[in-house]
């Protein structure tokens, strides 16, 4: 395994390599890692092949030669492949001393029960043999007949990832959708359960298996409080603090946002202390870094946006670059995340990281124009 994790020495380091082509306030501050690059790679997508791993092995090494340093996967994307194409482009990167392994951010998940692309079985075989016999699941552990966060389960996905990728920690690491588990389980349980799942990610970062940890999420940060997935801000953050007090060490979400998902900006349902913020807002003042998911939602920003956003975002020759500005541009946003997985994606939006942010004058502009 490469030793060591992202360090703000280390993405400084990086940063500082691409001052001259990347934008100067394209690196964002998180306290464990550094500097985070404002646009990353995700790697969702694709098929289980190995036509799809050369794309994204390709993507990725473009990627980190053009700025971008965090890179973001799940256990289950591509039934375990995208982590293990992340680890063979770091590891031959590091290796070829092209990169070091303190500059580069690389994200994961665990809570959907992934299947391996390596193993030719059935899925309720390899299920029932990988985690059930071994005692790493009981059933009753199980949501939605996929989702578990038990504290022997993360531990497992935990150690799966690390192999994965080969990395002795992980730089964030985070509990996926946990809000799913709510449609079964009462709020009470629930906190519970994600209590627990805290006092195991806090014992890997203890560990040095993970530098830090958060929760990437669909619907919860986005719905009404009285829908029955909202996850509140507040009330996470105080499962941490239950754990771990003030030195816990949840510093990231995940979340959609993008220009047909405006929520996080928009809709203030997040209690925090005596007010009602939005999410971004809530994660501002209570000290919690933003990814951006679904920045472009899957493709279908990247095609026939309205013509008035061509005024307002000049210099930008794609919608799908457009697209990007604008999350990126958003306060409280910390990185944008999208899925890259051709050297031509990847140029296009390296293309914006070479560009500033909009000011909030003019982004407050764009913004009422379009809603």
């Amino acid at each position: 395994m490469i030793e060591g994790r992202a360090t703000p020495e280390g993405t400084a380091r990086y940063a500082q390599r691409f001052a001259s082509t990347v934008a100067a306030d394209n690196y964002r501050r998180l306290d464990s890692a550094g500097h985070l690059s404002s646009l990353g790679l995700g790697t969702y997508l694709g098929r289980e092949d190995a036509a799809t791993d050369s794309l994204y092995r390709r993507a990725i090494g473009q990627a980190l030669e053009r700025g971008l340093n965090v890179i973001d996967t799940a256990v289950n994307y591509r039934h375990q492949r995208s982590e293990r194409v992340i680890g063979a482009v770091l590891a031959e990167r590091i290796t070829r001393s092209e990169l070091r392994r303190d500059e580069v951010v690389v994200a994961t998940k665990g809570g959907y029960i992934p299947l391996d692309a390596n193993v030719d079985t059935d899925p309720r075989t390899y299920f029932t043999d990988t985690y059930l016999r071994t005692g790493v699941v009981r059933p009753d552990d199980v949501v939605g007949g996929a989702h578990c966060m038990t504290p022997r389960y993360l531990a497992d996905q935990i150690e799966r990832s690390r192999q994965n990728l080969g990395l002795a920690t992980i730089d964030i690491y985070y509990v996926h959708n946990p809000e799913s588990q709510l449609d079964e389980l009462e709020r009470p349980v629930f906190l519970e359960r994600l209590r627990d799942a805290f006092t195991a990610l806090e014992q890997a970062v203890q560990e040095g298996k993970i530098g830090c940890y958060g929760t990437a999420t669909w619907n919860g940060y986005r719905q009404a409080p009285t829908d029955p997935d909202f996850l509140s801000f507040e009330e996470v953050v105080n499962a941490a603090r239950a754990v771990a007090g003030d030195r816990h060490h949840f510093k990231v979400v995940q979340l959609p946002y993008n220009l047909g998902m405006t929520e996080a900006f928009t809709r203030a349902n997040q209690p925090v202390g005596k007010e009602t913020v939005p999410a971004l807002e809530a994660a501002r003042r209570l000290g919690i870094y933003v990814m951006a998911s679904a920045s472009v939602h899957q493709g279908q920003l990247t095609r026939n946006l309205p013509p008035m956003l061509t005024e307002f975002l000049p210099g930008f020759q794609t919608d799908a670059q457009r697209a990007l500005q604008f999350v990126r541009s958003t306060p409280g946003v910390g990185t944008a995340l999208v899925g890259m997985k051709t050297v031509a994606h990847v140029e296009e939006n390296a293309g914006v990281a070479a560009t500033a942010p909009m000011p909030w004058n003019e982004f407050g502009r764009l913004f009422t124009a379009t809603s």
